[in-house]
């Protein structure tokens, strides 16, 4: 397939911003790269030339916590910083715009309602 190629990113350090993560911010942006590299980039081409959304990503979103990481764990949320939310997105977003828009808005406008159930990936 044409469109199924894989991730060839690389992430220079250029500002040494990694001087100023602590080692967990590093690790949660680490698993979302890694995620994006393996379950994102090589489809998403295709999905984008179909209009359609890759719906099988949905549970490894929540599983990187791509839907409410800083929301606390009794609430099914992963417990996170504002920083790490903000490094996983912007891994998400170098994967595909409209996945992270997807995450985000769950993430911020939909969570509070449904919480239990949208932290996990359960509900979409």
């Amino acid at each position: 397939n044409l469109f199924n190629k894989p991730d060839l990113f690389q992430a220079p350090d250029y500002y040494n911003l990694d001087d100023l993560l602590s080692e967990e911010h590093k690790l949660v942006r680490d698993s979302a790269r890694a995620w994006v590299k393996r379950e994102v980039s090589p489809i998403i081409e295709e999905y984008a030339q179909k209009a359609e959304f890759p719906k099988q990503i949905v549970k490894g979103l929540g599983e990187i916590g791509g839907f409410g990481p800083y929301i606390p764990v009794e609430y099914g949320g992963a417990g996170l910083d504002q920083i790490s939310y903000g490094l996983i997105m912007q891994e998400i977003e170098r994967g595909d715009s409209g996945v992270r828009s997807t995450s985000s808005v769950q993430s911020s406008l939909v969570i509070m309602k449904y919480l239990p159930k949208l932290a996990t990936g359960e509900f979409i």
